[in-house]
């Protein structure tokens, strides 16, 4: 007899969901006999499960949806599908969900990688070796190179996104998702001071040219997990903001977030001494890629505001109570910081 498994306030619905489990083709046998919730993320629900021979990682949504959860489910799960063969670290899709009589929304179980979050701190070799640590800086720009190498239309994800005016397009794109906080109760978009002017100056100074790709849309330290036995990463995690786009937006989040000395003061980064610095982590991609990185103080600009409005949306829905407010408090320092630092990539573009 299995024993009752924790449903986690109906995050999992474990009658139907062991039904599920049953009939797609997932490592180990029989029902999941072990359930743990992982931590980390503040934007969807990520959960470790044990079977007899096996394990997985189911990924759902959050307790409370946000319109368009589905949706980003489903190409989340599409963009890992698509990357199996290629050489961007990330981690196997097992099987998808789009029955809403399972769980209530979509979801999907993914590889259950064997790899840490810097973020949790560094143990074994990581910690006593100061050039495996450098090396994690040099690893996390080469996955993003992989992933800008990778043809679109080679992988069946020509149509992932909107390639066209691509550059033309993301400052409303962005702006609009930061005014529509308006509509969450006890928020006022006004909080978030100085974003307006960093979007002004982006619609100014455009790059003439842009190299469509797929991008991760949050590739920075947390959203990574690093191998145990060797300086490299295991797996590139969180893809729900994946799209076609510019690939030197990945490159430029990672940059945002690796601080260095002169950043504005309380900004966040990894609790690793020793990383490269940013103009050495630029050169790597430069050799990885082969790419022109002329315009990148413009995607440096572009992803503080983005990441910016991003983290305000949990803020917002913080105020409304849909999120725990110290969590909000948190992120909106960091969206507070990161409008500093972009100016700062203003001045000296």
């Amino acid at each position: 007899m299995t024993t009752a498994l924790d449903e986690f306030g109906g995050l999992l619905r474990w009658d139907a969901l062991q039904d599920w489990v049953g009939v797609n083709d997932l490592p180990g046998t029989g029902p999941v006999r072990s359930v743990r919730r992982l931590t980390g993320g503040s934007q969807n629900e990520v959960f470790w499960c044990t079977r007899d021979g096996g394990e997985f990682v189911l990924r759902r949504p959050p307790a409370h949806p946000r319109p368009g959860n589905d949706e980003t489910m489903r190409r989340e799960a599409r963009v890992l599908a698509a990357l199996a063969g290629t050489d961007v670290p990330h981690p196997a899709l097992y099987a998808a969900c789009a029955d809403l009589d399972v769980l209530g929304v979509c979801f999907f179980a993914m590889e259950a990688v064997d790899g840490f979050g810097v973020l949790g701190g560094l143990s074994g070799t990581y910690a006593t070796d100061p050039a495996w640590r450098r090396a994690m800086g040099f690893a996390l720009v080469d996955a993003a190179a992989a992933l800008g190498a990778v043809d679109p239309a080679a992988v069946g994800l020509a149509d992932f996104g909107r390639g066209e005016h691509w550059v033309e397009r993301q400052v409303t794109r962005w702006r609009t998702q930061l005014e529509g906080y308006a509509e969450v109760d006890g928020y006022d978009p006004a909080e978030l001071a100085g974003m307006h002017d960093l979007g002004a100056w982006l619609d100014a100074h455009r790059p003439a040219d842009a190299r469509i790709g797929v991008i991760h849309g949050d590739l920075h330290w947390a959203n990574v997990l690093f191998a145990r036995d060797a300086p490299r990463v295991a797996a590139v995690i969180d893809w729900e903001l994946s799209s076609l786009g510019e690939p030197l937006l990945d490159l430029a989040w990672i940059l945002v977030a690796t601080p260095e000395p002169d950043d504005p003061p309380g900004r966040r980064g990894p609790a690793v001494d020793g990383l490269p610095t940013r103009a050495e982590l630029v050169e790597r991609y430069r050799e990885r890629s082969g790419r022109d990185l002329a315009a990148l103080d413009w995607f440096l600009v572009l992803a503080c505001y983005k990441l910016g409005i991003i983290l305000e949306g949990t803020h917002a829905r913080a105020r409304a109570g849909q999120a725990p407010a110290a969590t909000g408090d948190a992120l909106h320092g960091y969206a507070t910081q990161l409008v500093a630092l972009g100016r700062q990539f203003v001045d000296r573009a």
